[in-house]
């Protein structure tokens, strides 16, 4: 469970143009997602070393991310976030929980929004 006392390293506002939605025309024209993406691991030993070796590679979360977010065309954000999340977990040790918002500003509601967001938390699992 998410808690203060964990450690936490944040990868903010990450841009990229995909084309995910369900309407044809959203997956044909494409649009801005932004994405924030914490990961929880403890950073005890990375701050007494000073040692990358002993923290997790965020630079490779960012690659996951990026691949995920331009690879594939989702209908759902949900799903975006979901496979983010997955991918994350498998590739990257020594994180220990992964939270991803997928931020959508391009939606037709008949109304003015400035974005939908949808936000997911996942917890590695011992098969994991």
């Amino acid at each position: 469970m998410k808690t203060s006392q964990r450690d936490s390293i944040t990868l903010h506002n990450m841009s990229f143009y995909a084309y995910h939605g369900v309407t044809p025309a959203e997956r044909r024209v494409g649009q801005r997602f932004y994405l924030d993406v914490t990961i929880w691991l403890d950073l005890r030993r990375p701050g007494h070393t000073d040692d990358v070796r002993d923290t997790a590679d965020y630079a490779k979360v960012y690659q996951v991310i990026s691949s995920m977010t331009l690879a594939k065309r989702y209908h759902l954000i949900e799903a975006l976030a979901q496979d983010i999340a997955d991918n994350i977990l498998a590739a990257v040790a020594p994180i220990e929980a992964v939270e991803v918002t997928v931020r959508k500003p391009q939606v037709s509601l008949g109304g003015i929004l400035d974005h939908v967001s949808v936000t997911i938390y996942r917890e590695r699992t011992r098969t994991d």
